[in-house]
This record gives C-alpha cells, structure tokens and sequence, in this order.
C-alpha cells in the first residue's frame, strides 16, 4: 500500500517537488518558515520520509541533500492505483470516478486512453 502523507509532510513534499535540486533540510525548513516549525522537526519530518522511500537523500558535507522519490504525478496516480485496489468492484469504483469529472477531465481522460490502449483496447504493453 502506497504511503499517504500527513499534512506536515504533504507541506514539505510540496516544497521538495517545486524545486529541480536537492534541498538541505534547514532549505526546506525556510521555504516552510510560515509555519514556525524547529529544525528538528523538519529534521524528523524529512527521515521519516526518507524511511517510508518517499524521498531520497545524499550526504552533502555534513547535511543531507533531499529530492523526492518519484514525482507528484507519479506519487498521486500511485495513489490513485491503491484505492482502486481497496474496493470490492473496481468497475462501480471507476464508473463512479468518471461520473464525477469535468467534461475537460472527461476529454484528456477518452484521448489519453486511446494513445495508451489503441482503438481496440490493446494496451501497448500487450503488444510487445
């Protein structure tokens, strides 16, 4: 099962995934500096990410340099997955998902499906 983030960590995610470099923690903790929060907590915050595979870190010096492990499109579809799995019918589930999107989300859902399954619902790596 995919590893939901608690709030604090979905703050600290969220600033590690608007940056294209590996953020020290004491970085992380001034993009956050809103929240008023000690460096051990973002200390704490960002090991127990890195223990749950969420982020990955690198010695720089004497910090740690951290970046995300996958990315926030990549985190959510992996969420996304693990609930369709927790249903019973994952038919009613879908069903229930699409009802509730935009016509647009609805659009970019039907095009992407078709770049991905083909017109005959072959999925490309079926093909292979």
């Amino acid at each position: 099962m995919k590893t939901r983030l608690g709030d604090l960590e979905r703050a600290v995610m969220d600033v590690l995934w608007e940056q294209t470099e590996p953020m020290t923690v004491r970085e992380v903790g001034r993009a956050l500096a809103d929240r008023d929060l000690a460096h051990t907590t973002v200390m704490t915050v960002l090991d127990r990410l890195a223990k749950k595979g969420v982020v990955r870190r690198h010695r720089d010096g004497r910090a740690w340099r951290y970046r995300p492990a996958a990315s926030r499109e990549t985190y959510i579809s992996e969420l996304m997955l693990d609930a369709l799995g927790q249903t019973g019918d994952r038919d009613a589930a879908l069903a229930a998902f699409v009802r509730s999107m935009s016509g647009q989300e609805a659009e970019v859902l039907r095009r992407l499906l078709l770049e991905n399954h083909g017109e005959h619902g072959e999925s490309d790596r079926s093909r292979m």
